[in-house]
């Protein structure tokens, strides 16, 4: 459950960074730039939920290092 949360947080940021350059793109006039700013804000909101996520599933021992070069000692 908590991997499945991670990946719609994850998927969510990317579609808030797509939607915040194409904002940028879009609104050429210095005073239209409200969206832009918006979509920064739900940007770093989604990534301090992501980040925060993640370390939950550490400290609860929910998410481990599985990597194969992780175990050499």
């Amino acid at each position: 459950m908590l991997k499945i949360l991670i990946a719609v947080l994850f998927i969510a940021m990317v579609i808030s960074l797509t939607s915040g350059f194409v904002f940028l793109m879009k609104d050429h006039a210095a005073s239209n730039k409200r969206r832009l700013m918006w979509a920064l804000g739900v940007r770093i909101a989604l990534a301090t939920a992501l980040i925060g996520t993640i370390a939950y599933g550490i400290w609860s021992g929910q998410l481990q290092v599985g990597a194969p070069w992780s175990n050499r000692y």
